[in-house]
């Protein structure tokens, strides 16, 4: 079988901590669970990437606000946010790791997730 590695797919997961990083990618969807819509950033720079989820909820709204506001984007009640104006602008992030129940196996899941975004 051959196998095709695409650009930035030779990339390691970034390491916990602070990081300057870019914003490569944007993927949308809804969650496996609940249904409820998502866009996933990829967050890159030269030592690896890192893709984070941000759902579109009120509780997930505080997040998406921040995000768009550090990559220098206005927020304006009634505007809506366009997640193509992210890909290309630079911030930092911190990256790290947070454990979850699995709704569906209850089975706890540990994964790497990008918080505290800052204006680079």
């Amino acid at each position: 079988m051959k196998i095709a590695v695409e650009k930035g797919q030779d990339k390691t997961l970034l390491a916990d901590g602070r990081q300057t990083v870019t914003i490569t990618h944007i993927d949308e969807g809804s969650s496996e669970y609940k249904g409820i819509p998502f866009f996933a950033v990829r967050f890159e720079n030269e030592d690896g990437y890192i893709s984070h989820r941000f759902y579109q909820s009120s509780a997930g709204m505080p997040a998406i606000v921040n995000l768009f506001e550090m990559a220098g984007i206005p927020v304006q009640e009634g505007k809506d946010l366009d997640t193509k104006q992210l890909v290309g602008k630079e911030m930092t992030i911190e990256v790290g790791e947070r454990s979850y129940t699995d709704p569906e196996n209850h089975n706890e899941r540990t994964l790497k997730q990008a918080v505290n975004f800052l204006a680079s």
